[in-house]
């Protein structure tokens, strides 16, 4: 019972500290977006990124050695939904994810770098994307803790 717990505590405050660093990124990518902020934002990505891998981990934890047992995931639609919804949020991240490193190369051979407009426009679309995803996860999840959607 012990484990359950911890797995389920580590598991939420994973999701809320990727919620969080999300956020951030929201907010770094925005126009005027120059060099300096870059390496700022590399490393919220590499933040970001770890957090989905740690979540991964913790999920499949939660999974093998939770209360509930791997049948109730491995049957439950709203579970498999919200694995769908995580799966998405996670491609949403590779464009942006690759735009950042090539501006940090820019930038690194630049002076005075400054990321066009026009492409901070078209990242956040991304992230708007990741929030509703996200928002998706969070639908399910509680859909799956009132037992819905078996």
């Amino acid at each position: 019972m012990e484990t359950d717990l911890v797995l389920a505590i580590a598991h939420h405050f994973a999701v809320f500290l990727l919620a969080a660093v999300l956020a951030v990124e929201f907010v770094l990518i925005r126009p005027g977006l120059a060099k300096g902020d870059l390496a700022l934002l590399a490393n919220v990505d590499r933040a970001y990124g770890g957090l989905a891998v740690l979540i991964i981990l913790i999920g499949i934890g939660r999974v093998l050695f939770g209360l509930k047992g791997w049948e109730y995931y491995v049957y439950y639609r709203a579970f498999w939904a919200k694995m769908a919804a995580f799966a998405a949020v996670g491609l949403l991240t590779v464009p942006p994810t690759m735009r950042i490193l090539r501006w940090r190369s820019q930038a690194a051979a630049t002076s005075g770098y400054v990321v066009p407009e026009s492409e901070i426009a078209g990242l956040r679309g991304y992230l708007k994307g990741q929030v509703v995803c996200f928002a998706l996860i969070l639908v399910f999840a509680a859909t799956m803790a009132r037992g819905v959607g078996y």
